[in-house]
């Protein structure tokens, strides 16, 4: 199935342009779609404009305030919890990220949690907030449905518990991790289900332990976690860091945003900023990351293997890439949003013209 290109400034426009008809304020409209926008273009496409239909379900049956009262509720001086009064979870991550920036300055190290928020897109995102500021970052979520048993279980009691971290460099492009502990995350399987296309094995099984291949049956398995028991290990502790220790849903709590549009979710993330001078100069600092970054890509490689990747690389060259040829949407989530523009009357998505 042949994708078509978009730009990235046409499809902010537009997810702006739609948030707002939905009673957003356009303030916060504009963050969010500049986020989601953001997000398809690194190729996270599983939390970028594929998700616009599902937040409005959420948002028109009052699962998601849209008039939030985002707040601080408790507060010391290198950390934070922020009540995010279940408005978009974008909203709510974006004020926990600036708080924890700024502390980070005076404290030189910042954590700060968030409660009461929803889905917020990729956590790379976030992770990379802090990197214009000279300063790292650490991000940390509970998934927003649960697809992952314990280790032996059959009992879907953890959920994809993403981690990302965001290392700042000199020349080099920044170092940046963004990973699910389990094999893949929930959001690329849904991106496959709207391209028409199987999973690999290894992503899932069902309940008796087979391999699941069909993402359209996807409620019928798991997903796996990665290394095994070590990865269900790693996503308990995500899940008690991001959630359970700011007061946020875990475990048998945890609502599926999927199928439930008018419960409040309760997600909790966890931001961690490390002010780089803090521990000295900066530019120490980076020219060292530079110098092992070059020193990993320029390794022995192994035979038939081209090049060897640092994290965030390849969502790198994507970035540039759409940036000069526009985003691949695949034709039936342009339907989609088509059908969309006629109902709440924004203007199409205008396609860019083939090269």
């Amino acid at each position: 199935m042949n994708t078509l290109r978009v730009s990235q400034d046409a499809l902010q426009d537009f997810i702006e342009a739609v948030f707002v008809k939905e009673g957003l304020p356009p303030a916060d409209a504009k963050t969010v779609a500049a986020l989601m926008a953001e997000a398809d273009l690194q190729g996270s496409d599983g939390h970028g404009v594929i998700r616009l239909l599902p937040y409005l379900k959420r948002l028109r049956a009052g699962g998601i305030n849209k008039h939030p009262h985002i707040r601080v509720v408790h507060e010391r001086a290198a950390m934070a919890v922020v009540d995010g009064d279940n408005g978009m979870g974008h909203l709510v991550v974006t004020r926990a990220v600036d708080i924890a920036i700024e502390k980070a300055r005076s404290a030189g190290v910042a954590w700060v949690g968030t409660r009461f928020s929803n889905h917020a897109g990729p956590a790379s995102l976030y992770a990379r907030r802090p990197l214009q500021h000279d300063m790292l970052g650490l991000y940390f979520a509970v998934g927003n449905a649960n697809h992952l048993p314990p280790w032996g279980g059959t009992e879907a009691l953890l959920s994809t518990n993403p981690i990302a971290a965001g290392i700042p460099t000199g020349d080099e492009p920044p170092v940046v991790l963004d990973m699910a502990t389990t094999v893949a995350a929930y959001g690329k399987v849904k991106a496959l289900a709207k391209r028409g296309e199987q999973m690999p094995p290894g992503w899932m099984v069902d309940r008796q332990g087979e391999p699941l291949l069909d993402p359209q049956r996807s409620n019928e398995g798991f997903l796996l976690p990665i290394g095994g028991y070590k990865g269900y290990g790693l996503a308990l502790i995500v899940g008690l860091l991001a959630g359970t220790l700011g007061g946020a849903a875990m475990g048998r709590d945890v609502v599926d945003f999927n199928a439930d549009h008018v419960s409040v979710t309760n997600t909790g993330q966890a931001i961690l900023v490390i002010d780089l001078a803090a521990f000295g100069d900066p530019a120490v600092f980076k020219h060292a990351v530079d110098t092992l970054v070059r020193d990993i890509r320029g390794s022995e490689r192994m035979a038939n293997v081209e090049r060897i990747w640092l994290p965030g690389e390849q969502s790198f060259d994507k970035r540039r890439k759409h940036a000069q040829e526009g985003i691949p949407l695949p034709p039936t989530l342009l339907d989609e949003l088509d059908t969309l523009a006629a109902e709440t009357g924004v203007s199409p998505l205008a396609r860019l013209a083939p090269a």
